[in-house]
């Protein structure tokens, strides 16, 4: 247990946990049920023992809906017999519940790169949401319909998707940087009736024509459906660009002119109604399409945000996000706290992150979400964060997306201040939501995720279905109950085996995530150390690469980024760890070098963690929602031919990695060259 936890110290305590929405949700389920929960791990054991807490949760929520859900029928069986169907007389819309206010107060700030920001208040978004649901009628479309995108974290983006939800359409979207196949990939299967489209995107001061890849999208759908395509106004130039020759597209502008004027309409529909189709990272092959439901979504981010975040209409909600991945629905759900959303699109390294953080200062973010990468970035080049800003407004700190290491957990507190909650969290795509989180009512560990998300039972298990979390023993992360936002299926899957394939094949009716987690038996903290496809199994030996890049973080002055793997060869039973290196600008990787890693991995956690061999590469692959992409390169080096797909967001790099199919082969060739 002592390589796990050994860097776990206290960071951060409750500063006033009485007041935090999690502790008035504890004392009134207290008053309603007649309990004694003390604790938060008091009130977990409760969530995840009694489905009323469901019930508990909504009217603590206040969850709006034009039929409440009744206490005599929470859950009943489902399509398939792993996910029940929640609340099935109630009814409810989502959108209605994100535009409850209708105030003057500001609901969505719109930034960039450019420094302009762009400020609609809640009154305004329901007025242009409206406007834009209205225009999706009149034009056809029905409760089920999709509604797809390719669009920027903007304004606009999040009107359509509310909008879509209004009527109880089907969104679905995928951020402008993605690839014209990895579109075609999600998009073919799910049929969309129509498809918001952005002309042109900044990024890293360059402007980006979208019109070329756009076009073909278009043409593509247009023969499986496709009614519409409607193309947004360039953000740079303000002008309503066409792509010449196709006749199913129309400008923005032409479209809401089918607005009738009627009042705002949300259609009340089950809690189960599908509201949002979201997609595996699909790597190499086509991405699976993840059926979310209105409800779930609704309730267990909601949940999220306001009981983990502490998140209220006080509260500026910044999560650095695109559109293609899960965290900008996520976000979304800010506005049913009535908090403000800012919305930011580009690069948070242009023209500086300089600027960027004295952004986040400068606007009053009470609750930022971002990453371990950016967070190492930032360390990396230096940068101390409170020079640029008092951060005085910052509360809150979300982190995933990627392992959040205890050095770094340790960087970042006092980078941005003692006061600031740190929550590592970890969920994904297939939930939308969280397994693990954090709360405002407990201490904060050193590398550690506080606690286990509430309503999810959340164990550890050994290949052979045992719960050995009280161990200190890594295993499998699994859910071992059901809750609201397990997803509705796949789509195209009618009779659910890709779900159980993916999901419930290795312990049969129980949801495994595929995340390799131990549990801190002493402060219940947990710690991710990877996905569990990818643990490292040198010589019998398991072991996540979140270990190898705790260590790592050692050397972030003169290593830009890392990918550790492991390579199976078909004549040698055994698995061999290698490690990739990228080296920063100036900083030369030398035998001298390769020694210090070895030799600070062989002190940090034993000599049966050292890799076989170190390699410094010129690029680490990213899927474009900005993850390490660890089991194609494992795949590659072990021997698969891989065809990319349109989610890598620097394919390219994958090609690095051949070569070392013949490990021998390139030791050979160094050591000739010196």
């Amino acid at each position: 247990m002592e390589s796990y936890f050994a860097q776990s110290k206290l960071l951060w305590s409750p500063i006033q946990p009485r007041t935090a929405f999690v502790e008035v949700l504890r004392r009134e389920i207290n008053r309603k049920h007649g309990l004694n929960l003390k604790t938060y791990h008091d009130l977990h054991k409760y969530s995840i023992e009694d489905y009323t807490f469901w019930l508990d949760l909504w009217h603590f929520l206040g969850i709006i809906s034009s039929v409440p859900p009744s206490k005599d029928a929470i859950l009943e069986p489902g399509k398939y017999p792993e996910i029940p169907n929640w609340f099935p007389t109630a009814r409810l819309n989502y959108a209605e519940n994100l535009l409850y206010r209708k105030d003057d107060a500001i609901a969505l700030t719109g930034a960039g790169e450019s420094g302009a920001l762009i400020h609609i208040s809640f009154r305004e978004l329901n007025e242009r949401v409206r406007a834009m649901s209205t225009a999706l009628r009149v034009n056809g479309l029905q409760v089920g319909d999709r509604v797809a995108a390719i669009v920027t974290n903007s304004v606009n983006a999040v009107v359509v998707a509310i909008a879509t939800a209004a009527v109880g359409g089907i969104f679905s979207s995928t951020a402008t940087d993605m690839g014209t196949q990895g579109i075609l990939d999600r998009y073919r299967q799910i049929q969309p009736k129509f498809i918001f489209a952005e002309t042109e995107t900044l990024y890293a001061g360059k402007i980006i024509n979208l019109l070329p890849k756009v076009a073909e999208v278009v043409g593509d759908l247009s023969t499986q459906g496709l009614q519409q395509a409607i193309l947004l106004p360039s953000r740079i130039s303000g002008k309503e660009l066409r792509i010449p020759n196709m006749s199913k597209s129309t400008t923005l502008a032409s479209f809401l002119k089918a607005d009738d004027k009627s009042p705002m309409k949300f259609e009340q529909l089950p809690f189960g109604q599908p509201l949002y189709i979201l997609y595996s990272s699909g790597t190499s092959g086509k991405p699976k399409c993840i059926i979310h439901s209105a409800g779930g979504v609704l309730l267990n981010t909601k949940k999220c945000v306001k009981v983990g975040y502490n998140l209220s209409s006080e509260d500026t909600y910044f999560q650095y996000t695109t559109t293609g991945w899960m965290m900008w629905t996520f976000m979304l759900t800010g506005l049913a706290c009535g908090s403000r959303i800012i919305l930011y699109d580009g690069s948070p390294f242009h023209p500086s992150v300089e600027t960027y953080l004295k952004f986040i200062s400068d606007q009053g973010v009470t609750t930022l979400g971002t990453s371990p990468r950016f967070l190492s970035e930032v360390q990396g080049r230096g940068i101390k964060p409170l020079e640029l800003g008092s951060f005085e407004s910052l509360r809150t700190m979300g982190v995933t997306g990627a392992i959040f290491t205890p050095p770094m957990f340790e960087w970042t507190q006092e980078a941005f201040g003692k006061h600031v909650h740190l929550v590592s969290t970890s969920g994904g795509t297939d939930i939308c939501s969280s397994f693990v989180t954090g709360t405002p009512s407990e201490p904060v560990y050193s590398g550690e995720i506080q606690v286990k998300d509430l309503g999810m039972k959340v164990e550890v298990f050994d290949p052979s279905g045992q719960n050995i979390e009280h161990t200190g023993l890594p295993g499998e992360l699994v859910c071992t109950r059901p809750h609201p936002s397990l997803p509705l299926g796949f789509w195209g899957d009618e009779s659910g085996q890709k779900l159980r394939d993916a999901y419930f094949n290795m312990y049969p009716g129980v949801w495994r995530q595929g995340d390799f987690i131990v549990v801190n038996p002493e402060t219940k903290g947990l710690m991710i150390l990877g996905r569990s496809d990818g643990v490292l199994n040198p010589s019998g030996v398991r072991f996540g690469s979140g270990e190898i890049y705790t260590i790592m973080e050692q050397f972030s002055t003169h290593v830009d980024d890392s990918l550790c793997i492991g390579q199976r060869r078909q004549h040698d039973k055994d698995e061999r760890v290698l490690l990739f290196l990228k080296m920063r600008p100036g900083c030369k990787f030398t035998p001298e070098f390769e020694a210090s890693i070895k030799q600070a991995i062989r002190k940090g956690l034993s000599a049966r963690h050292v890799p076989a061999y170190i390699f410094e590469v010129t690029d680490i692959p990213y899927t474009v929602n900005g993850k390490k992409i660890e089991i194609a390169v494992k795949q590659i080096v072990s021997g698969s031919n891989l065809q990319p797909s349109g989610t890598v967001a620097n394919p390219e790099s994958l090609q690095l990695y051949y070569k070392y199919r013949d490990i021998e082969s390139v030791v050979g060739a160094v050591k000739a060259k010196l």
